[in-house]
């Protein structure tokens, strides 16, 4: 197999991005039976899931041979750097590209498809198109907070890269960005600016006026998952 072709190298990549969704949705599945009392079925699931996990590396090791190791102890500490250095670089390469390009687009995208497309489904399926257009506003409201959390992610790698590279030490500001708070479990940011209308939270409304019953609109998680947003900041070593 000749990786070196464009079609090969593309269908490595589908392939890739094929099987990582399939471990996502069966761990996902195997969440669903277990809160329903299927044990058996969790199980299945979550080893399916990690069978996904091995062909998805199989894959990306045929992608990215530079960062295959056939024996570790054999490695100097330049090559070690190397390996580190080229991980960080792809994971700031691939959290770019989705806070600068993929949500923005997707979030033009949603919100233009409940424009257009809602109207016309109202007149058909009145039920139906007010399902579709909650479920476009929602995808919509979801890009947008994702941009801002997949530009966290960039900044931490590039932070990490740095400090491999012995220019610092890689950690936080010392000074909490005022009035921004991130969830533990996805890293949703909470703006007081922009609030969050879709469950009742105002722009302008401070994070502690926000009542206790309110859930992170990403991942559920409760609002005491929440603690003060700060910067990553390259330290002094």
């Amino acid at each position: 197999m000749d990786i070196a072709k464009p079609s090969t190298a593309a269908n490595l990549e589908a392939a890739f991005g094929g099987e990582s969704m399939a471990n996502r949705k069966y761990l996902f599945f195997a969440e669903v039976a277990k809160q329903v009392g299927h044990s058996e079925l969790a199980k299945l699931f979550r080893d399916t899931a990690a069978q996904e996990t091995e062909h998805a590396f199989a894959h990306f090791r045929l992608l990215h041979p530079e960062l295959v190791i056939s024996d570790p102890a054999s490695l100097s500490e330049d090559q070690k750097q190397a390996l580190l250095s080229r991980c960080l670089e792809l994971a700031i390469e691939g959290e770019t590209y989705e806070y600068t390009t993929m949500y923005p687009d997707f979030a033009a995208q949603a919100r233009a498809d409940q424009d257009s497309g809602a109207a016309a489904e109202f007149q058909e399926q009145g039920e139906e198109s007010e399902q579709h257009a909650g479920i476009f506003r929602t995808a919509a409201k979801n890009f947008g907070l994702l941009t801002p959390i997949e530009q966290h992610h960039a900044e931490r790698y590039g932070i990490a890269l740095e400090a491999l590279q012995g220019k610092g030490v890689a950690g936080e500001a010392a000074t909490p960005v005022a009035g921004k708070w991130i969830c533990k479990l996805c890293s949703m940011i909470y703006d007081p600016a922009v609030g969050d209308p879709d469950s009742g939270i105002a722009p302008g409304t401070a994070f502690e006026a926000i009542p206790d019953s309110w859930r992170c609109p990403i991942c559920g998680a409760r609002k005491a998952s929440f603690i003060p947003y700060r910067e990553p900041e390259l330290l002094p070593a």
